[in-house]
């Protein structure tokens, strides 16, 4: 009964709805006594924030997730990583294979809405792809980085910590296990454990639609307009922050000017991906400079792209708003990429997705500055836009935050997650197609 008044509702009611209650269980099983390690489990709220978190893929923390929880604890918080990377609708499709049950044309448009794919055509096959990517993906990162770290630590504890930390990059998650609010800083300059990391975070960032069209390259010779872009855009983004992050940090006594010239090149190139929604570190971020963090929030913000694990507004609606500035500029009416036209309903919900963001944002960090008083701006600021796309750095905000702070913060990383207009379709009134067009207007800009 409750499954058929859950999928009687909007696509978008039915993704908020079922992050809610994946969220919720995730909060319960938390505050077990057996979750944590003082045998208390977590006050209420912390476990609330916490399972936002872990299922919103974003890795921000007011406990130490090595330090504070059990075994149990953290594979209930793996286990919404998952769910929540993946989607818990793809998980729905995969139950329904097993079962044997066919998929309806509603729970396919589900399915499509949480990936974020233009069509139902061919989605229950992607939805198969999907597992097969990750499965690949997360094993075979998950044994590289065991055999790396079993040359520091018990041969069962360097499986644990390499499965749990390839399951979290990939999902672009950024929890770690390590201790003390450390992540990764021990392996700053570490090549395998680098190359590890990046490659499957920059996988989980690019979106299981870019992945399935790689996979049938050799077959097709083709890719989309959209693989085009996110792969173009994503790969200047990370080079170019890399570059900047070099340039900037390289005299920084704090983080690379004691290091190698390998261990500055990783340093940087790392803090250049982890922005793309990932959140885990190699760098202890409150010793960035302040220019180098503001690059870092300007990376956040943009996020990952749409079908991937990540957040932000996405590569591709920052693509398509560049290229409508460079066609206003040039005096030209159409906005093209590789020799194609974008249509204008798709420049219309990229400036929408953007101006709410930016709307979400501000609005959040205004309301930060009243709950968190005494706090840097731009820490506020960074906390933000980390929260929304769902990144996960911090520069040591997060456990420090109040009760309101924690509550912003964790409404913040849910809107994040499930997308500002998904959010927005959701709360809104039922969308009705109009049959007229009102008589136009001129409007001075500029």
């Amino acid at each position: 009964m409750r499954s058929k008044l859950l999928f009687s509702l909007d696509p978008p009611k039915v993704l908020v709805f079922g992050f809610g209650l994946i969220i919720l269980l995730g909060t319960l099983l938390l505050t077990l006594p057996s979750a944590t390690v003082d045998g208390r489990g977590l006050p209420l709220l912390d476990a609330l924030f916490t399972a936002t978190s872990a299922t919103c893929v974003t890795g921000l923390v007011v406990v130490d997730t090595g330090d504070t929880f059990t075994k149990f604890g953290e594979m209930i918080i793996l286990s919404m990583i998952q769910i929540g990377g993946l989607g818990f609708m793809s998980f729905a499709t995969l139950l329904a294979f097993i079962l044997g049950k066919r998929i309806s044309f509603k729970e396919r448009l589900i399915i499509q809405e949480s990936l974020n794919n233009e069509t139902v055509e061919g989605i229950v096959r992607l939805v198969k792809r999907i597992f097969l990517f990750t499965a690949v993906i997360e094993i075979a990162g998950g044994v590289i980085l065991s055999m790396r770290f079993s040359q520091n630590m018990a041969a069962g504890k360097a499986i644990y910590y390499g499965f749990f930390h390839a399951i979290s990059n990939f999902n672009n998650a950024g929890f770690d296990i390590m201790g003390g609010y450390k992540g990764l800083t021990a392996y700053t300059s570490d090549p395998i454990v680098n190359i590890t990391m990046i490659t499957l975070i920059s996988f989980g960032g690019i979106g299981f639609i870019v992945m399935n069209e790689l996979y049938e390259y050799r077959r097709t010779r083709r890719l989309s307009l959209h693989s085009k872009i996110v792969l173009s855009v994503s790969g200047i983004l990370v080079f170019a922050g890399a570059l900047m992050i070099f340039i900037l940090e390289y005299k920084n006594p704090s983080t690379l000017k004691p290091m190698s010239m390998t261990g500055k090149m990783f340093g940087a190139l790392y803090q250049a991906v982890t922005p793309r929604t990932a959140g885990s570190n190699t760098l202890n971020i409150p010793d960035l400079k302040q220019s180098t963090l503001f690059l870092i929030i300007f990376l956040m913000f943009i996020g990952a792209s749409p079908g991937s694990t990540g957040g932000g507004i996405k590569t591709t609606t920052f693509a398509i708003l560049l290229g409508a500035v460079k066609s206003q500029i040039r005096g030209r009416e159409d906005v093209t990429f590789f020799g194609r036209r974008v249509d204008y309903s798709i420049i219309s919900k990229a400036l929408t997705v953007t101006l709410i963001a930016l709307f979400l944002v501000g609005s959040i960090t205004m309301v930060l500055t009243i709950t968190e008083p005494g706090k840097d701006f731009l820490m506020l600021f960074f906390e933000a836009v980390s929260a929304f796309s769902t990144v996960g750095l911090s520069m040591g905000l997060t456990p420090e935050l109040s009760s309101y702070g924690k509550i912003l913060i964790l409404i913040t990383m849910f809107a994040g997650r499930v997308g500002p207009l998904t959010l927005a379709f959701a709360v809104a009134r039922k969308r009705k197609e109009t049959h007229y067009r009102h008589p136009a207007g001129k409007v001075m800009i500029g």
